[in-house]
This record gives C-alpha cells, sequence and structure tokens, in this order.
C-alpha cells in the first residue's frame, strides 16, 4: 500500500475517491525513481523496466481498492466514457474520461500539465481530464464538464473539480504561440523577455483552468497550488529532467454494498 498518494481537499460525496501519485513508493530506478506509472504499452519511447512498471500500477491500484483505466493522450480535447473493465487495457486514445461505473478510475498521466479531476456532487459520475496547453486552448475542460453532466444527469454548478500538481507559473515560460493560443486570457500571462530582448512570457496553467471552468459553470475548484517543476522530490517534471516517469490522478465511485440502489437522478 502507497502511503505518498495525495487526496483531494473538495467536498466530494463519501461514493466518490480521488488520489493523485507522487514520486514516492515505487521500484523504478533512477531516472523513473520510484513510483512510475506510465503504462509501458503506450506509443512512445520506453527505457523504463516493465516488470518495475507493472509493480508500481499494481500498487498504485492496490492503495485506491479500484481499477485505474489509462488513456493514449495526445494534448487534445476528447472524452472517452469508461462502460467496463476491459477497457483498463485498451489505451484509448482521449484526454479525458467519464464513468458512472463504480470501481473504475477516470486515470491521467502527467508530468507537467494539469490534471483535473471531477465529480458531480451527488456522486452519480466522476471524471478526470489531462490539461496541458494544447489541451485547454482545444477545449479538453469544456469537453469534460459536458460530458459528465450528461453521465450525472445534472447542470455545470452541480460539479467539483480538484486542480492537481502542475508546472508553476514561476517556471512555465512560453512563446507568442501560446498566448495567442489564448486570445482574451492574457491576464493569465506575465512578460518576461529573455536576455537577448526576445519575447517570452510566464503562463498560470491553474488559472487558465478556472477560467475555462468558471465560463462553463463549474465555479467549486480547488487545489493548483503546487509546481512540479520546483519540486524534485515529490514530482516528475518532464521541463525539469527530459527523461522522466509520469504521476497519476485518479477518481473513481466507491463499489456498491450489495443490494444497494444507485442513485436518483439528480435535479438540474
Amino acid at each position: 500500500m502507497l502511503s505518498e498518494l495525495m487526496r483531494p481537499a473538495w467536498a466530494a460525496p463519501a461514493t466518490v475517491g480521488a488520489a493523485m501519485s507522487t514520486r514516492q513508493g515505487g521500484v523504478s530506478r533512477t531516472p523513473f525513481d520510484s513510483l512510475n506509472l506510465r503504462p509501458a504499452a503506450l506509443p512512445g519511447d520506453v527505457s523504463d523496466d516493465t516488470g518495475a512498471i507493472a509493480e508500481n500500477q499494481r500498487r498504485f491500484a492496490e492503495t485506491l481498492g479500484a481499477q485505474p483505466v489509462y488513456l493514449n493522450q495526445v494534448h487534445g480535447a476528447d472524452v472517452v466514457r469508461l462502460q467496463g473493465p476491459a477497457q483498463a487495457g485498451q489505451f484509448q486514445r482521449a484526454d479525458a474520461s467519464v464513468t458512472t461505473v463504480p470501481g473504475l478510475a477516470c486515470t491521467v498521466l502527467v508530468a507537467d500539465c494539469l490534471p483535473v479531476l471531477f465529480c458531480s456532487d451527488d456522486g452519480r459520475a466522476v471524471a478526470a481530464a489531462h490539461a496541458g496547453w494544447r489541451g485547454l486552448a482545444a477545449g479538453v475542460l469544456e469537453n469534460t464538464v459536458l460530458a459528465l453532466c450528461d453521465a450525472a444527469a445534472c447542470a455545470p454548478r452541480r460539479l467539483l473539480a480538484w486542480l492537481g500538481p502542475c508546472i508553476g507559473p514561476r517556471q512555465f515560460e512560453v512563446g507568442a504561440d501560446v498566448l495567442a493560443a489564448f486570445g482574451e486570457d492574457v491576464d493569465c500571462f506575465i512578460a518576461r523577455a529573455r536576455a537577448d530582448g526576445s519575447p517570452r512570457w510566464r503562463a498560470d496553467l491553474p488559472a487558465l483552468a478556472r477560467r475555462r471552468l468558471a465560463a462553463a459553470g463549474v465555479l467549486r475548484v480547488q487545489g493548483g497550488q503546487w509546481c512540479t517543476v520546483e519540486d524534485p522530490l515529490r514530482f516528475f517534471s518532464y521541463r525539469r529532467d527530459g527523461v522522466t516517469g509520469r504521476l497519476a490522478a485518479a477518481v473513481w465511485l466507491e463499489p456498491r454494498p450489495h443490494g444497494a440502489r444507485a442513485a436518483a437522478p439528480a435535479s438540474p
């Protein structure tokens, strides 16, 4: 069992479980030390030991008490509906997932991008989104809100959201292309010219996410104060290290006791 998991401080109902890994508690060796959760079967270079990854994933799932369903994340805005355990090994191409099935954990992998966990306030449905700047600009959070509201039969105001660790505004240097992708949200960027005078900006991913969520009608948002780059003991960071592992953020519905009834539909 893992003792280093982060637990969201949000007002989720007791039927909802949520957690995010740190880099502590696994068996992978440097530079993936130690709880690297990136599945070896995902596309791209794999240089961590596959047996170590499998053991890390086993420990993570055991601690959750639920089955994490990992995605093939592509920095897009697609959302998939999780409906059964068979999807756990399919690595569907998407950057967010939603479910109403107890015991299935909507899970996203990150190493600087922003993980966002969601639930409806009656505990009927949960969702997780991988929100780097490309996904944010493409609408991954808005799409997740729509999919979750559809699954829970509720309005956006009935949702709760938690922002996990990501690259912070002191570290996230970006160019004009990123600034332009967010249009009117320029107040979430701070100009910081390089020594040679070339224009650069510091982007605030959590602030951008809160702005997008508020526009979508989600106002109960917690978290977002941790920087992956600035805390190498707790977090993997691609921007800091280049070759590194992946953290996982997961949210799930607790399995119902035998004979228990599902919740009645929520009012919008």
